[in-house]
């Protein structure tokens, strides 16, 4: 898979790491609104070319496929942009907040026989499919709630996080995180309520959420730009609690318990790279080989509930999704 960088944002860095661990893909191409910060960025990363602007690298007919790591509130516009020109997209996560946008992106990838899928890294990794399957299989017996934090201090309220415009915040950042996974474990809820901390920038600096799924289940997060870096999922059944010590950053370290019947077990994880085999399923679902793990059902789900949530907080009131 021939991959062209669409921005020099610096989550690149990881996804030029995963690259380099797998012949499955080679990244051929970089593109930048600033013409000397693209060279300079392919000098730096051995990168072959370097594009002047974001349209010129959707033109260059070596680039097979992008990945797109720009602020989320440019993430569907550019998006169509990439698909028109006949690339498919990987585009980091959060997709959007809005669920028409999902479904508009995926019809038009879908129309033009293109892969597009939504860049949550994690979900690639061992340690979730390990963490789903022991759920499903009744490891902690029938499941009652599921608990999630992602949380870290934002200090710089110029980062393109904390600009409203850019749909920054702390739920699209890190609390889109802690959606997902109450989703992949407890399926998707029918409704949901949020609380938000709006900072001086008006975006939330921190967003607190309930999410009241199927057969009972209750999912509350936690997601901050207020609070010390922490981490953590939680899935409560009725006979033991599962928990991650590190379920979204894995470069943080931490384990995988699972306590029951008075006992403490660690979960054995094999070791992998999320953003390799993130880009080996995207390499896959390109060949025909398998389908994009993150497809349409996953973003438009993630769109609604993040969409539902943000209503919540500003009526006061539950909101079905």
């Amino acid at each position: 898979m021939r991959l062209g960088l669409l921005s020099t944002a610096n989550i690149n860095r990881a996804i030029l790491a995963g690259a380099a661990k797998t012949d499955r893909v080679d990244v051929v191409a970089v593109g930048s609104r600033d013409a000397e910060r693209a060279e300079a960025y392919a000098a730096e990363h051995g990168i072959a070319t370097a594009h002047s602007s974001y349209q010129a690298l959707l033109a260059d007919p070596d680039v097979e496929a992008v990945y797109i790591s720009l602020p989320n509130g440019m993430h569907h516009a550019w998006t169509m942009e990439a698909l028109a020109a006949g690339k498919h997209v990987l585009c980091e996560k959060p997709y959007t907040r809005h669920p028409g946008e999902a479904e508009e992106a995926f019809d038009a990838a879908d129309a033009a026989g293109l892969v597009l899928a939504e860049a949550f890294m994690y979900r690639h990794h061992p340690q979730t499919a390990a963490v789903a399957r022991l759920v499903a299989d009744g490891a902690v017996g029938r499941l009652c709630a599921v608990k999630a934090t992602f949380t870290f201090p934002l200090h710089d309220l110029s980062d393109v996080r904390a600009l409203p415009e850019l749909d920054g915040g702390a739920l699209m950042d890190v609390g889109c995180y802690c959606v997902s996974g109450i989703r992949l474990l407890a399926g998707e809820p029918e409704h949901v309520r949020g609380e938000q901390v709006t900072g001086t920038t008006g975006i939330d600096m921190a967003f607190h959420g309930t999410l009241r799924c199927a057969d009972d289940v209750v999912g509350q997060f936690e997601a901050s730009f207020r609070s010390p870096q922490r981490q953590s999922l939680e899935a409560v059944g009725e006979d033991g609690v599962l928990v991650v010590e590190a379920p979204w950053r894995l470069d943080w370290g931490g384990r995988v318990t699972l306590r029951r019947d008075g006992e403490t077990e660690v979960v054995e994880v094999e070791g992998a790279d999320s953003y390799t085999r993130e880009l080996e399923n995207l390499a896959d679902a390109i060949e025909g080989g398998a389908p994009a793990l993150l497809g349409r059902a996953d973003a438009v789900g993630q769109a609604r509930v993040i969409d539902a949530l943000y209503r919540s907080a500003a009526s006061g009131t539950r909101i079905a999704v």
